[in-house]
């Protein structure tokens, strides 16, 4: 007769003794395996840092800002007023263009513009590469930033000292590298008139300095002339931060923000 106390025991099916082994070896390599997915997502490689395409039209930030003194806003129209920060068209660059530089200096069509007066006279739009170009799953608005006082500069950095071989990809723009100033955004907020002046915080103007002094700020060390210390950057930022009435860093990194 058979043991009753053996008909009630589990016994483990044979295909057990091939998932066991399996599952040990999964286990083990997954530790490696992670940390070779992250360093793999936060190379420069794969978050395109330094990423430089080739332009329609050697344009140079350098000039038209730093040396002429444009405004980003002349022809970014819509970066204040939308998610979107408007590239160019032939219509805004020939306003200037129709009597500036036709020719070089030997008296010759310029061939760095060719492209420019093709697009106009045929009336289709110059071919620029994007260059900051985020995945379709994350949201970002322009405007949302700007007209809280963050800069170009943060996410652009320096675009104003770039030259005729074009504007390159500076900032990783990654998931982690967003939250990172959700989370402290003090360090890059500024009065919101300045967010579109590049070289705000550089090399302060006293004017400037007045302006932090009127939100408060001890502005006790700012020279006119000198470059914003760390510190006292954070001092404009928490000034900006309370005037702006941004929401808390537990609420701006809620995952709804940039992915809808």
């Amino acid at each position: 007769m058979p043991d009753k106390s053996s008909e009630s025991r589990f016994v483990f099916p044979r295909w057990a003794n091939v998932v066991v082994p399996i599952a040990l070896i999964a286990l083990a390599g997954g530790i490696p395996y992670k940390v070779l997915m992250v360093g793999l997502i936060g190379a420069p490689s794969t978050t395109d840092v330094g990423y430089q395409p080739v332009q329609p039209i050697p344009y140079s930030h350098e000039l038209h800002v730093n040396q002429l003194g444009m405004d980003c806003r002349y022809c970014h129209t819509t970066v204040e007023t939308s998610a979107f920060a408007a590239i160019p068209s032939a219509n805004i660059c020939m306003n200037c263009h129709h009597a500036i530089r036709k020719l070089n200096s030997a008296g010759e069509a310029n061939p760095k513009l060719a492209a420019l007066y093709k697009a106009y006279d045929s009336g289709m739009p110059i071919e620029w590469v994007k260059v900051h170009d985020l995945p379709d799953y994350s949201y970002f608005n322009h405007s949302a930033h700007i007209n809280r006082g963050v800069s170009c500069v943060s996410c652009h950095d320096r675009v104003d000292q770039m030259g005729p071989e074009g504007v390159h990809q500076a900032k990783e723009l990654s998931m982690g590298w967003c939250l990172k100033c959700h989370r402290n955004p003090t360090p890059n907020l500024r009065p919101q008139d300045q967010a579109t002046n590049l070289m705000w915080g550089y090399t302060m103007t006293q004017q400037e300095i007045d302006e932090v002094a009127s939100l408060g700020v001890d502005v006790a060390g700012m020279e006119a002339g000198k470059a914003l210390t760390d510190q006292q950057r954070q001092k404009v930022g928490h000034a900006v931060f309370d005037m702006e009435n941004i929401r808390e860093p537990i609420n701006m990194s809620d995952c709804s923000l940039c992915h809808r």
